[in-house]
């Protein structure tokens, strides 16, 4: 990578509008895993709904005020976006062997929220949108492919991989790198909700995966159902209501983890 672009995008980096357009962006993760959990616990309780990103939005449009608050959501969405995109360029404290490791996971942060500013756009500009249908379709042309099956084992073996990785990051704490962690009582309840948070999210993406791993096998695209799927999936298991109302108190953990990490990450 050139010396210019670099160059270009460490100014960016350090650019106080485009920090604080990171942060609304963290704030914005944060309102979309709350408003999950708090679908994922209406769940619990027997309630019908989405319980994934697109549910998100659409119940945060229903509430006083919804429309401004998911154009302020994308718009952070789209700046956390670009923000990853310059620490896939910089890959900044990477050590030299594991540069493109970094860069590659930095990269796939930004195809995520990119991916979540759009499903908002679609939202807030009065258009429909599904992440289970959009995950089906996807599971569907996949499995239709020379070889489908394979690939698609592979990418739910990847999807548990990630929640392993979540899980184990929240277990061992080492999220706390990535912020200034304030001092007494703050400082452990930032912690807390980290740990719950990395931990309740990462069960979440490893039934997520299975589900992937599940649809390949039986060459069946409904069983890939994304986080929706995985919540309702807890529900249906042995004391599932009580084990997926406590998977979604860690998911709004998580959220607010990323409310608090907007004003206390390290940029």
């Amino acid at each position: 990578m050139t010396t210019e672009v670099k160059g270009a995008a460490r100014s960016a980096e350090n650019n106080p509008a485009v920090q604080a357009l990171a942060r609304v962006g963290n704030v914005a993760v944060g309102v979309v895993h709350i408003l999950i959990g708090g679908i994922g616990i209406s769940l619990a309780f027997g309630a019908s709904g989405e319980a994934d990103q697109s549910g998100a939005f659409q119940q945060l449009m229903k509430t006083p005020g919804g429309v401004f608050i998911l154009w302020v959501v994308v718009v952070g969405l789209l700046a956390l976006g670009l923000w990853e995109v310059l620490e896939t360029i910089l890959a900044p404290g990477a050590d030299p062997k594991r540069r493109w490791a970094t860069r590659l996971k930095e990269g796939g942060k930004a195809i995520v929220y990119f991916a979540l500013a759009w499903l908002g756009f679609v939202i807030a500009t009065g258009g429909s949108a599904s992440s289970n249908s959009s995950n089906t379709s996807m599971t569907a042309k996949i499995l239709a492919a020379p070889g489908g099956v394979f690939l698609l084992v592979l990418i739910g073996l990847g999807v548990i991989a990630i929640g392993v990785y979540y899980i184990v990051r929240g277990a061992r704490k080492t999220f706390a790198r990535d912020i200034q962690t304030p001092s007494g009582a703050v400082g452990d309840a930032t912690i807390t909700l980290g740990v719950v948070g990395y931990i309740s999210k990462g069960i979440a993406l490893g039934i997520v995966g299975i589900l992937v791993v599940v649809a390949a096998v039986t060459t069946d695209p409904q069983k890939a159902s994304g986080l929706d799927g995985a919540l309702v999936t807890l529900r249906g298991l042995p004391f599932g209501p009580v084990i997926l109302f406590a998977v979604s108190l860690g998911l709004i953990a998580y959220g607010v983890y990323y409310c608090v990490k907007a004003f206390v990450v390290r940029l």
